[in-house]
């Protein structure tokens, strides 16, 4: 009966969340798409999204933890540079971010049905295995930061394989920009998002208390491009200190059976004098 109304509480869980997640979003869809048309409107896309991703995270109920340290001014220009570990962190930037920002993402969020198109005129997408769309990206970041708005970038260049616990490889991209643009980089450290909404190939949501560390400020006044490895290596290790502990792996998927014992065959019972495995549970679907 526990794993029954374990399993019905994620489900119900996910289907509230899944509601007020597209609710809202269908129901500002045509004014979006009409501030989407004309670049002097995007600022007022942005604050629509913004608010969009406050009420959804707001009625999913769940607690949201930011530490700021030392935050520069709204509006003042930087390069954010942010571990990525779900499908939840560009809303939690949004919600945790002041101001009018810009955002780099993979070319496959312009293929989204019906909010692609909009990400596509609004923020910036790259294509990470064209060195034109990375040029062509790395220059619009660079007009966004000279127009006094702030750019948002993944350095791991997609959600990392074991979230929480270990960074991928960072690429180079964004402590360049930076330093040739003259503006400080922010590092940043979403420590639970994997929790909530794991990158598992479907669509698993778990109550989850979210905590987000906007860390000091890094000044690039005086760097050059060959200081670029340098001041990679010192926001990796920034980011990565953020991390907990209990935070590390992904949720379990959901059963409304309770586990079974497996019972070995003779061919797999052990011979004696050889140690024995603990099979204490059969292999259940996702969800």
């Amino acid at each position: 009966m526990r794993h029954l109304l374990r399993y019905i509480g994620h489900r119900l869980y996910t289907t509230w969340a899944t509601f007020w997640f597209v609710a809202p979003f269908v129901a500002t869809y045509p004014v979006q798409l009409a501030l989407s048309k004309r670049p002097q409107w995007h600022r007022h896309l942005h604050s629509l999204n913004r608010n969009w991703s406050r009420l959804f995270i707001r009625m999913w109920g769940m607690p949201v933890e930011v530490e700021k340290h030392n935050p520069l001014p709204a509006g003042q220009p930087c390069v954010y540079v942010a571990n990525h570990s779900s499908y939840i962190d560009i809303p939690l930037l949004f919600k945790a971010i002041p101001g009018w920002l810009n955002i780099m993402g993979k070319i496959s969020l312009t293929k989204v049905p019906v909010w692609g198109p909009i990400f596509e005129r609004v923020y910036i997408s790259v294509d990470r295995d064209s060195p034109m769309s990375r040029g062509r990206a790395m220059v619009q970041a660079r007009r966004s930061l000279e127009a006094g708005r702030p750019v948002v970038i993944f350095p791991e260049g997609s959600i990392a394989k074991n979230p929480g616990a270990q960074l991928e490889e960072f690429k180079d991209g964004a402590f360049q920009l930076a330093i040739t643009a003259g503006v400080p980089v922010v590092p940043i450290t979403m420590t639970m998002n994997h929790r909530f909404m794991p990158d598992v190939g479907g669509l698993r949501i778990r109550y989850t208390p979210l905590h987000i560390v906007l860390h000091e400020p890094i000044p690039t006044t005086g760097l050059t491009v060959a200081d670029a490895p340098a001041l990679k290596q010192r926001v990796e290790t920034i980011i990565a200190s953020a991390f907990r502990p209990e935070a590390t792996g992904l949720p379990a998927p959901s059963s409304w059976r309770r586990p079974v014992p497996v019972v070995p065959t003779p061919a797999q019972k052990p011979s004696a004098g050889k140690p024995t495995q603990d099979s204490s549970e059969l292999a259940l679907p996702n969800s």
